[in-house]
């Protein structure tokens, strides 16, 4: 912008006395803002201090709106990369909540919380920030090669045939970095992984002297990743230079192989055009270096993506039928006909026939890996039955909206599940518009509400991390009290008492008690000394009823039930 002016202005041009014709060019501008300078030079008798501050003006004119429409542009990129990058992060939790139970058996946890933080991250930073560019640079390049083209057909040939050759080599260098990258983000995936397990277990790492071997593994881990990510940016980074020496050297070509057409008067166009030329491919360089290295990025980005649609595109095996009926109340029986499931082609159950009456308590029993659990966890469908009919009062739970079967059944795990919030917040989980009232009445219920009253802010006491502030019977008492304020028809229990102390127990299994009056339960027995009351007993070997019936009865059998208790020393 300064040079035209400053010449006119020290005297190396002509002032202009005539006004331009105007047309829509930059040429055109130009000339008339000389114009302008020389009519402000001639206004005040060739007094040139008000002509250099009309230039100032001018230049701060044309800055502040190039710096303007350079803000407007980010004010419009800015919410597009931001509304996507939520709206894909709201996406992948979303699916989360969708999958089924039986697909985190098979993933990491660690894993899944890299792939929602670390992924995500890298395709704000190495695909959404390079948006601008990926749009920007390709056209200015394709504007820049049609004016060369038009320019001198016979050079531009000339031209093509390098630049494939150039784009190759940079296509080349970036290939494998989509590869690398996948790499870095499952390494990435096992570090939390272990962070996680670290945290989780950190009780026992210190116990039993393990600092050194879970130190190992982490910095074993993190080494490695540390060295993929360098040798990713080196490659990376050398796109860039390297799109600019190759530029540089078809550059040097087209000089060299023009320069010898022109100089023996072979060439489509003159001296002065030749140098046109040139100074118009010079304007490719710096949009070419810069798509090199924003393709660069984008295909680190992409393994970043890839990792994230696994999860985006898994199957929903637990799906919501299509025409759904509402479960109002649960009436009359929950029925298994011949019942089989297999998961991963390991079948699991086999050929269940149960049917458990309203108000009845039916307990399983069997040695770890019988199928317990997983019988259990087929009537809220977490997962579905692969042969056979799960029915509850007659209608396939299959045919039952999701929502609607679940608000019928609660569930007491052997390890409490509690969520970093209030104690407030974790018993009313599962019915938020519940009453104080309510919410103490299930506490007292469950043997909870004298504790409560002990802690500092009662109710309002953040429990910590997994509950972590309680102890164990603290914990389970809540999990009790937030089953019982969901106050539903079906309970599925998977002992809760069999991992705390006497005192803990005691209250605990009292607070059972109390809850499971007048409903239907299921009940994973562990300790059989909690069952012998249970209406029926269910005997599971290798996925199948091996014997079924009272405490008493089964005792008399003397079969697997018996070695059972036996083993236990009760009688």
């Amino acid at each position: 912008m300064l040079a035209p002016f400053l010449q006119l202005l020290f005297g190396k041009e002509e002032l202009l006395r005539v006004e331009p014709a105007w047309t829509f060019s930059g040429a055109s501008v130009t000339n008339h803002i000389k114009y302008v300078i020389s009519q402000v030079i001639i206004h005040y008798d060739n007094n040139k201090v008000y002509a250099l501050a009309f230039i100032c003006i001018v230049i701060l004119v044309s800055i502040f709106f190039k710096n303007l429409f350079t803000y407007l542009g980010f004010r419009v990129l800015s919410p597009m990369r931001n509304y996507v990058m939520t709206k894909l992060r709201s996406d992948l939790f979303d699916k989360i909540l969708e999958l089924p139970i039986g697909y985190f058996t098979e993933q990491r946890k660690g894993d899944i919380i890299s792939r929602m933080s670390n992924d995500a991250n890298e395709i704000e930073f190495s695909v959404m920030s390079t948006l601008e560019g990926l749009i920007r640079e390709p056209l200015t390049v394709l504007i820049v090669l049609v004016s060369l083209v038009l320019l001198s057909p016979q050079l531009s040939f000339f031209l093509l045939v390098l630049l494939p050759a150039t784009g190759f080599i940079i296509g080349r260098l970036s290939k494998s970095l989509k590869k690398q990258s996948t790499d870095a983000q499952e390494r990435y995936g096992l570090l939390m992984s272990i962070l996680d397990e670290t945290l989780t277990g950190l009780r026992i790492i210190k116990a039993f002297n393990a600092e050194g071997l879970i130190g190992k593994r982490f910095f074993a881990v993190n080494d490695g990743l540390g060295n993929l990510r360098n040798k990713m940016n080196f490659r990376r980074d050398m796109a860039s230079p390297v799109s600019e020496f190759l530029g540089v050297f078809v550059l040097c070509c087209i000089l060299w192989f023009g320069g010898k057409l022109v100089l023996s008067n072979q060439a489509d166009l003159n001296a002065e055009g030749f140098i046109t030329y040139i100074l118009l491919f010079t304007q490719i360089i710096q949009p070419a270096k810069n798509l090199a290295g924003s393709f660069s990025s984008a295909r680190k980005g992409g393994a970043a993506v890839a990792r994230i649609e696994e999860i985006l595109q898994a199957a929903i095996v637990v799906k919501e039928p299509e025409a759904p009926k509402v479960l109002a109340q649960f009436s009359h029986s929950i029925e298994f006909k011949n019942v089989s499931f297999a998961y991963n082609d390991v079948t699991i159950l086999k050929n269940i026939n149960l049917t458990i009456e309203k108000g009845k308590t039916v307990a399983l029993v069997g040695s770890s890996g019988a199928g317990k659990s997983t019988l259990a966890d087929l009537v809220p469908r977490f997962h579905d039955v692969t042969e056979g009919e799960l029915l509850i009062d007659g209608v396939n739970i299959k045919d039952l909206s999701l929502q609607s079967l679940r608000n019928q059944i609660s569930i007491v795990t052997q390890e409490p599940i509690l969520f970093n919030d209030t104690i407030a917040s974790n018993i009313c989980l599962g019915k938020q518009d519940a009453t104080q009232a309510q919410i103490e009445d299930a506490a007292k219920v469950a043997n909870a509400y004298q504790f409560i009253l002990k802690k500092e802010e009662g109710f309002a006491t953040n429990i910590g991390d997994r509950g972590s502030k309680l102890s164990g019977g603290e914990r389970q008492r809540l999990t009790i009290a937030r089953a019982v304020l969901k106050n539903p028809p079906i309970l599925i229990l998977d002992e809760a008492t069999s991992s705390l102390d006497t005192e803990s127990e005691r209250l605990v299994q009292d607070a059972i008690n109390n809850m499971m009056q007048n409903r239907t339960s299921i009940v994973i027995a562990h300790r059989l000394s909690t069952i012998r009351h249970a209406d029926e007993i269910i005997v599971l070997s290798k996925g199948e009823i091996a014997e079924r019936g009272t405490h008493d009865s089964l005792i008399t059998k003397g079969g697997i039930y018996q070695r059972l208790v036996e083993m236990q020393e009760v009688r």
